[in-house]
């Protein structure tokens, strides 16, 4: 009895380790799976360094040429200011000459250019001499005018010339909205303003008035004198919103004078529109006329 007693306890032994072994072996086997790790192709950290820093020249001659101005036929005196970690006093002078040149070709080949084109579209009106004097005087330190007294003339008259420029190009559309208004001012269903705004009243309404600061609902359409339509919430289908200040000027007189329910058509002169720019569809100096139905203040 004791025998057999002592034969299944060295069974369960046996069984218990075998089990314990075996997890264990699992357990290895998986954490080996776990080792595993991808195997890359590689080069050393040298060989690394060499081609990166041959893969980061790339383009870099286009740049130089196109960015930078330089002949690439001297690239070995390129190539000898790149060994060149510091620069010299020499160095500093010949960069600064260098500047120099670079903002001379400007100066010819772009701002002259872009000056003319500002004053006048056809001819060159600048004198070119002149103005590298007072370039060059500036920075030297002698010129006869202060920065700022420079720079109010320079503005003053460019504003002056670019409205000389816009006359002569877009003036038939100031002078036929004067024209316009002046006839349109004598019908009896018209009202003109002291600002010379001109409104016919085509429905009265008879809610609340907005002020300037208010939000409002519109629907309107806009059309040039030739009857040009160049902008109509009608079409898109939805009415537009908007704070009565942030219109142009003879929206805003319109609005803060209609009572909501109000449908009025409006004929605003150039200088409450959108004056000399061009806005869209909308020639410059252009008089304009809307249809313009308040439909509510949007709290």
């Amino acid at each position: 009895m004791k025998t057999m007693k002592f034969a299944t306890l060295v069974l369960c032994l046996l069984i218990a380790v075998s089990t314990s072994a075996a997890n264990t072996k699992k357990k290895s086997k998986k954490a080996k799976k776990e080792e595993v790790v991808e195997k890359v192709d590689t080069v050393s950290m040298a060989d690394f360094s060499y081609a990166y820093g041959i893969a980061q020249t790339n383009g870099l001659v286009n740049y130089l040429a196109q960015r930078m101005g330089v002949d690439t036929a001297y690239m070995s005196d390129f190539l000898q200011g790149f060994e060149q970690t510091e620069m010299t006093d020499a160095d500093k002078k010949e960069k600064a000459r260098l500047a120099g040149i670079e903002i001379r070709q400007q100066v010819e080949n772009q701002i002259v250019k872009q000056v003319n084109r500002q004053i006048n579209d056809s001819i060159d009106l600048l004198h070119k001499d002149l103005f590298v004097q007072g370039f060059r005087e500036s920075l030297a330190g002698t010129a006869r005018l202060t920065s700022d007294s420079a720079q109010a003339i320079a503005n003053k008259q460019i504003e002056y010339y670019q409205k000389v420029k816009m006359e002569a190009k877009y003036g038939q559309n100031r002078i036929d909205g004067e024209n316009f208004l002046k006839a349109n001012a004598k019908k009896d269903s018209v009202q003109t303003t002291a600002s010379g705004l001109q409104y016919k009243i085509l429905t009265v309404g008879t809610g609340a008035t907005p002020t300037a600061n208010q939000k409002v609902k519109v629907n309107y359409e806009g059309r040039l004198l030739d009857g040009t339509v160049f902008d109509s919430s009608y079409k898109r289908g939805k009415p537009a919103e908007f704070a009565c200040s942030q219109v142009i000027k003879g929206w805003t007189e319109a609005l803060t004078m209609m009572p909501v329910g109000s449908k009025w058509e409006l004929y605003i002169p150039q200088e409450l529109g959108y004056g000399a720019r061009e806005a869209g569809k909308i020639p410059p100096l252009s008089t304009l006329i809307f249809t313009v139905e308040l439909l509510e203040i949007v709290k």
